[in-house]
């Protein structure tokens, strides 16, 4: 009777409570031993590091949705991934022996973890940040991993200075005002530099300001800061942003990824990715709390008053080692104050990004989690 690999490969794919980390070397048996004749009957095996957090759940749904086998690499335990029935590594970037298992038998890595914010030590930040993503490359390497997307930010090119529809000719600062753009920048000029044209593709995705249902971070803090009456604006209120909502920046990636595949024509780049026109960043941020149920900012800041501010206050939680962070930095400062939009040019020619939820249908979507943080928010303080 004639052998019948591909079939047995599937009845193993299909087996339940199977693991990458111990089928990853049955699948590899087969593939040296030339059974596979047709790479079509190999399925798709993808790993996202940080799928638990917010933009990284929305890659799992989709990597799921498009029917491709999900692990991800996370810190903590998700009932969102356990429903979905996709395999959890638990482990820290930090620790290049997991970071090495987790990428076992995966075609590509989508890298979305990393430590936000403004403000924390050294340590931190280029620890997870830069040398986690050291370490998911050099087990990109070692496993045979083809395709790297890396999710950037543009605060890695944040030099101080205005912004207005920048391109990715913008170059990398050589002064940094906090260490989350110095580690993301160091990052990923080295998944840039990592690309192969015969081994290791990669790209680098650099969303701006992400939100939409499930954000975690930024509305929630901007909500909790309005509703204890922290919130200033600062500048004069002209300056325009570029904003990317969150299910555009996964489908973005999702495409980078088929491009890869396709060819190399965008490994070894970087591109901006968000909504095709700015928005006016305070009036955003008061539409924003209008539909939350609070009133618009009406205090305000100068620019050089909030950056002097912040100076102070980045002296002072330094000198006494003080807990959490300052309510003002020189790069919050200058973020709160500056025009920061950008091009999505690039991406559009290179691999057809184009976004396809509107920031109006967007709000629409986002409307239930307003609602229940003003409601959140209204109930701590009355």
């Amino acid at each position: 009777m004639r052998s019948n690999p591909e079939g047995r490969l599937w009845a193993w794919h299909n087996q339940p409570n199977r693991s990458f980390l111990t089928d990853c070397v049955k699948l590899s048996v087969f593939i040296k031993r030339g059974s596979l004749l047709d790479p079509g009957f190999l399925v798709m095996r993808m790993l996202v590091t940080g799928g638990g957090g917010f933009l990284g759940l929305y890659l799992v749904e989709g990597l799921v949705a498009a029917g491709h086998q999900v692990r991800v690499l996370c810190r903590g335990r998700y009932a969102a991934l356990d429903a979905l029935g996709v395999e959890t590594v638990q482990g820290d970037l930090r620790d290049a022996r997991i970071v090495g298992d987790a990428c076992c038998g995966v075609e590509s890595v989508f890298h979305a973890a990393a430590i936000p914010g403004v403000w924390g030590p050294r340590s931190l930040y280029f620890g997870i940040n830069f040398m986690g993503t050291q370490n998911v490359l050099a087990a990109c390497q070692k496993q045979g991993v083809r395709r790297l997307i890396y999710t950037s930010s543009p605060s890695v090119v944040f030099d101080g200075r205005e912004h207005l529809n920048g391109t990715e000719s913008l170059a990398y600062p050589t002064r940094w005002l906090c260490h989350y753009p110095h580690s993301k920048a160091l990052a990923e000029q080295a998944v840039l530099s990592a690309a192969k044209s015969d081994g290791l593709r990669t790209v680098s995705l650099r969303p701006h300001l992400i939100w939409g249902p499930r954000d975690n971070h930024l509305i929630p803090r901007l909500i909790t800061a309005a509703r204890r009456g922290r919130l200033r604006q600062v500048g004069n209120g002209h300056n325009m942003v570029s904003v990317a909502y969150v299910e555009n920046v996964a489908a973005a990636h999702l495409m980078a990824e088929e491009s890869l595949r396709d060819s190399a024509k965008i490994s070894g780049k970087a591109y901006f990715i968000n909504e095709p026109e700015a928005v006016n960043l305070w009036e955003w941020i008061n539409l924003l709390l209008q539909r939350s149920g609070l009133p618009p900012v009406t205090q305000r800041i100068s620019a050089n008053a909030a950056w002097r501010l912040g100076t102070v206050l980045e002296g002072v939680w330094t000198l006494l080692r003080l807990g959490g962070e300052p309510p003002m930095t020189r790069f919050v400062a200058s973020q709160l104050a500056g025009s920061h939009s950008y091009s999505i040019e690039a991406a559009a020619r290179d691999f057809g990004y184009r976004p396809t939820v509107s920031i109006a249908e967007g709000l629409r979507r986002i409307q239930p989690d307003l609602d229940a943080l003003g409601r959140s928010q209204k109930g701590k303080t009355g």
